[in-house]
């Protein structure tokens, strides 16, 4: 294990207990809780209020970009500022920008998000791999080269996914296990001795993974598999059951929260987050990788 990779990192938060993924998503009801305006300077100041209230607590942050991004450019110099917070207080960042494309767009996408030293500069960013897995390269050149990491979209809670992610491939997996088999099997061949792997998948927290042809029984060989899980909190996932939903596929758990931790303002927020992470630190108590 090492901490130059995003996996090796991984690996550390979840030794130190700490599984709570922050989301940051400062769209305009969360914003009005606030009592700030539903503008970029209101996404700005929501976004370091969070990032201050999370590094030491939660295994990391996951702004949602879209809220951002509906600002324009304001908006995107607010979501700088909270980057380069996150980094100055060594939080860990997976940017939810849920890109995908094939060729240079998508190689552009990862040159955006990941490259070292971008103004965007995230530790990991969420990608959609629907073009087939092999179009993730671009992204997949800073995982190797840099230590970043990506998750892929595999088995979404939206019920609009359902068609897609579980069709059947000509191989017969669905299309959400293809996702996970793919991820797992890159990190065996690029990093077979890490703990934790660098690429992960999003699977839902309130989904029958079954459903999916996902087999959530024994742990995969190689590296512990990430998994990037929203749902909790607010959307009905429940943290107690996360050994059954996830199995063993859950070794290298992300319980993502979002409503649940920001819905009320920044009043007592560290205390929310802190209260979260030790529930989430609880149920995975047994199951750390």
């Amino acid at each position: 294990m090492t901490d130059r990779t995003f996996g090796g990192r991984l690996a550390a938060e979840f030794a130190a207990g700490r599984h709570l993924c922050v989301g940051i998503d400062p769209h305009a009801p969360l914003l009005a809780d606030w009592g700030l305006a539903d503008d970029a300077a209101g996404a700005e100041r929501m976004g370091r209020v969070v990032v201050e209230a999370a590094a030491g607590l939660a295994a990391c942050v996951k702004p949602q970009i879209a809220f951002f991004e509906r600002f324009g450019s304001a908006g995107f110099a607010a979501l700088e500022r909270v980057l380069s917070d996150a980094r100055a207080a060594n939080l860990l960042v997976i940017a939810d920008v849920k890109r995908g494309d094939i060729g240079t767009s998508f190689a552009a996408y990862g040159d955006a998000w990941l490259t070292p030293g971008s103004p965007l500069e995230s530790d990991a960013m969420t990608v959609s791999a629907y073009q087939g897995f092999g179009t993730l390269t671009g992204a997949l050149r800073h995982v190797r080269e840099h230590g970043k990491g990506v998750f892929v979209l595999a088995a979404t809670s939206n019920p609009e996914a359902r068609e897609v992610q579980m069709a059947q491939r000509m191989d017969g997996k669905t299309v959400a296990a293809a996702m996970v088999d793919d991820a797992a099997a890159w990190n065996r061949a690029e990093a077979p001795r890490e703990a934790v792997g660098s690429v992960g998948v999003v699977l839902g927290a309130t989904l029958d993974l079954a459903d999916f042809g996902i087999d959530t029984g024994a742990k995969p060989d190689g590296p512990a598999l990430p998994v990037l899980a929203p749902g909790f909190g607010h959307q009905g996932g429940r943290v107690e059951e996360a050994r059954t939903l996830f199995g063993g596929i859950g070794h290298a758990l992300l319980a993502n929260e979002s409503r649940s931790i920001l819905a009320g303002g920044s009043a007592g927020i560290t205390e929310r987050i802190r209260e979260r992470g030790a529930a989430i630190a609880d149920a995975l108590d047994d199951r750390r990788a």
